[in-house]
């Protein structure tokens, strides 16, 4: 009788699973290589028919894997006549690593691991246990890989009786035994890999069971009448599939005197509807054959461990690993929207496994100002992951701009210049497709600016607040950067009324100030926002220092005076300290309301504390100072300094904030048109009226200088 030939597993991997790879690489295993549970699934072999020859083509014996087989209940969802194939991964860290795996010893730990079920629990379910292992090249979208499919070997061999034959042919199961079995399997969810069969006492129907059930099912059955059946995924007429040879393997482990005899084998291959051919039977595609093997060598135990084989081989018919080149495949949007975040996912695998990525990238940003400033804050912002940036700007691009302002081109200054705001915002999605920028040209009333008292005018103010105040809604955190002080007054005011994180950066020639607002309400937690003895409960804001109010800076300026004129470097330096600031805000627990560092702590210090974790008062990142001005001249040298909430800071205060909430747009357009009302109504101008009279009630020495002296 001919030996039997089985055939091999060939592993028929979908994309998903190395998208699924990736992010369970980067966010799950990080720099761990233990090994992870991976579901695949096999079903009954297909064949198609050849319209020139009309001959059945085999279309392999596969088993699937995608990513949904790391879901845990993946294999509960398959559908009937498809089998779930429980596998392990194990992902390699480095491409040295994967081909200097020690393979042998991989494998005869999974096999090993299959043996085992078969002495100690008795069961099929790991008959077609799998293994994969892995490296995952992120930079280039390249998967290696190798399938093992571990399958016992057997002594003395299978055998054939003749050929595997068709159902309805001599000695095989009838067209009603088959139609019986059909329409057992087709309600059994999910499939059975192997189950046995046996007679009914309906005419020509049958009964199946778990191959576990052997003893009771098959008791009082005669040999001739029993059946053992798999799924089948091989669609070879002479060759049935790998599964079977596990299962021959434990049946002669648990049952050693009933399969010394004859076995009558089923390859179930009809997981659809058999065709109804021209004689009105139908034409089943299953194989059906009885299987001979002497009894074991005299010198092996049943319960000993066969040898196992089950490498897989490469697309070149050797034992050898595979290669899965993603990114021809892949959407450039998408390999973009993946790629970009790959070096933040990084950090948590070494440096920062607390990093909340999701909280950085669901931040919405608001930009005012698209100049040096707002471009290079925008870059960085991007760099961080945040997906929302919003800008405004009233200019159009110059040819001055784009040497310094990264977002612009040359192209962009020709025929009057293109709109900042809407110009960088563009550029921003041409750099990155999946940022969602948008630009909106917009002037910002400001102080010291009166507005025509023309009824247009007016109403043109109103609608340029509200789009204002709207955005300010929107966005979860606002930049000032512009290049005048009365233009971050409004912004400022808005920003405070509505609770939103408020960062500003202005530029000097070589000195730099970048500092958050303080928060209006009170932290809900006081004991996580302590910031010692030196801490002021609120932190002031841009205009905290000041004893006057914003007034008219730009009239009767020269050239150099209305530009900007700084280091070039000195605003890429601000943009990215500023950006830096916000993120570790929205990383430290305390958030809006994160405690700076006390004032003592400066960065000229030689010890450790500034490192990260150094005090409780730390988030993830570090500290989070209040304010810090740079001074490239002295050794660029950072102060970080810490300035309390005051009292009648005609951007914060209290009475501001009210004034604005109970009065909204006219108390606004006062404060556009009426010079000295934001000091009347904070309170300054009766502070310089005390500072006047003090000094008027001063009884100054006078010196006996003798008369003629003039001063």
């Amino acid at each position: 009788m001919p030996i039997v030939k089985f055939q091999p597993f060939s592993s028929l991997v979908h994309p998903t699973l190395w998208h699924e790879l990736t992010r369970v690489k980067l966010d799950v295993l990080h720099l761990s290589d233990a090994s992870v549970p991976l579901t695949g699934s096999y079903s009954t072999g297909k064949t198609i028919r050849d319209r020139n020859t009309g001959q059945d083509v085999a279309l392999g014996c596969n088993l699937s894997v995608g990513g949904e087989g790391f879901e845990g209940d993946f294999g509960k969802s398959l559908g009937p006549g498809t089998v779930a194939a429980s596998g392990t991964l194990k992902n390699y860290n480095t491409i040295e690593e994967f081909k200097n795996a020690d393979k042998h010893a991989l494998f005869n730990q999974a096999a090993d691991e299959i043996w085992n079920s078969i002495l100690t629990t008795r069961s099929t379910s790991l008959l077609t246990h799998f293994l994969v292992i892995t490296f995952a090249d992120l930079k280039k979208y390249k998967y290696y890989y190798w399938f093992a499919f571990p399958a016992f070997t057997a002594k003395p061999a299978w055998e054939v009786e003749g050929e595997w034959v068709g159902a309805g042919e001599e000695r095989a199961l009838g067209d009603a035994e088959m139609s019986s079995i059909h329409a057992r399997l087709a309600g059994t969810t999910p499939t059975k890999a192997f189950f046995l069969v046996k007679p009914s006492k309906t005419k020509g129907g049958v009964e199946i069971a778990p191959v576990e059930e052997w003893a009771s099912f098959f008791e009082g059955v005669a040999n001739e009448d029993r059946t053992i059946a798999f799924i089948d995924p091989s669609p070879h007429p002479q060759n049935p599939g790998w599964p079977l040879r596990n299962l021959l393997a434990a049946l002669r482990a648990w049952y050693p005197a009933a399969t010394s005899g004859a076995l009558r084998i089923l390859c179930w291959r009809d997981g659809e509807v058999p065709h109804v051919g021209e004689d009105g039977k139908k034409e089943w595609k299953s194989r059906f054959g009885i299987l001979h093997a002497g009894p074991p060598e005299s010198a092996v135990s049943e319960t000993q461990k066969p040898g196992a084989v089950g490498w897989e081989r490469n697309v070149q018919d050797k034992m050898g690993a595979r290669m899965a080149d993603l990114a021809p495949m892949m959407d450039p949007k998408r390999l973009a929207d993946q790629a970009v975040d790959l070096n933040l996912k990084l950090m948590r695998w070494r440096i920062l496994p607390e990093l909340d990525l999701d909280k950085i990238a669901g931040t919405r940003c608001l930009l005012l100002g698209a100049g040096t400033l707002g471009c290079y804050v925008a870059r960085t912002l991007m760099g961080w992951g945040i997906r929302t940036i919003t800008l405004v700007d009233s200019g159009r691009v110059s040819f001055s701009n784009p040497v310094r302002q990264p977002l612009f081109e040359f192209e962009d200054c020709v025929d009057g210049g293109k709109p900042k705001a809407e110009c960088a915002a563009a550029r921003l999605k041409k750099i990155f497709p999946g940022v969602n920028a948008t630009g909106h040209t917009l002037s910002i009333p400001m102080p010291g600016h009166p507005i025509p008292p023309s009824a247009n005018s007016i109403a043109q103010c109103k609608a340029d607040v509200a789009k204002l105040e709207k955005l300010v809604d929107e966005h979860d955190a606002v930049f000032l950067l512009m290049d005048s002080r009365e233009s971050r007054w409004l912004p400022t005011v808005l920003g405070s009324a509505k609770g939103k994180m408020v960062l500003n950066a202005a530029l000097g020639f070589d000195t730099y100030l970048v500092m958050r607002h303080g928060a209006r309400t009170p932290a809900p937690t006081p004991e996580k926002t302590s910031g010692g003895a030196n801490t002021p409960e609120r932190l002031g804001c841009y205009y905290c220092n000041d004893i006057v109010a914003p007034a008219d800076s730009l009239t009767d300026r020269t050239l150099d005076q209305m530009c900007t004129v700084t280091r070039p470097g000195l605003a890429s330096i601000a943009a990215s300290t500023a950006v830096e600031l916000l993120v570790s805000m929205i990383q430290h627990p305390a958030g809006i309301h994160a405690p700076p560092p006390p004032a003592t702590s400066a960065s000229s210090r030689s010890d450790n504390s500034n490192t990260i974790n150094a005090d409780a008062n730390n988030g993830v990142l570090g500290q989070v100072p209040h304010q810090l001005r740079g001074f490239l001249a002295q050794s660029f040298r950072n102060m970080p300094i810490v300035g309390a909430a005051y009292g009648r800071c005609t951007g914060c205060s209290e009475t501001v904030l009210k004034e604005y909430e109970s009065k909204g747009f006219d108390m606004l357009l006062r404060a556009f048109n009426e010079t000295g009302y934001l000091e009347e109504l904070t309170g300054l101008a009766d502070l310089h009226k005390e500072g006047e009279q003090a000094l008027e009630a001063v009884d100054w020495d006078e010196e006996d200088g003798g008369e003629g002296d003039d001063f």
